[in-house]
């Protein structure tokens, strides 16, 4: 079954639980999330794609490596006592 299976193409758009589905944009290509209906490719985990780009990256996007390692150095000792405490 796919994620966009139940969606509905209405006069607003392409509606999916009641949701108004807006079409990906180029940042998206390559992402898992991304599922056809009719023409179009729709995320298949939140309906304004991009909105979620606004920011920079979007927190959906299956297809970017995570950033590590910001360059701040941590205090081991500090590290462990916080692992004891089980934060």
């Amino acid at each position: 079954m796919t994620a966009l299976e139940n969606a509905t193409n209405t006069a607003d758009g392409v509606v999916l639980n009641g949701f108004v589905l807006s079409p990906v944009v180029e940042q998206c290509t390559g992402c898992d999330r991304v599922r056809e209906f009719g023409e179009e490719q729709f995320c298949s985990s939140y309906p304004v794609p991009s909105k979620k780009w606004v920011g920079g990256r979007c927190n959906f996007a299956t297809h970017l490596k995570a950033q590590t390692g910001s360059g701040a150095k941590v205090n081991p000792l500090k590290a462990s006592k916080r692992a004891a405490k089980g934060r």
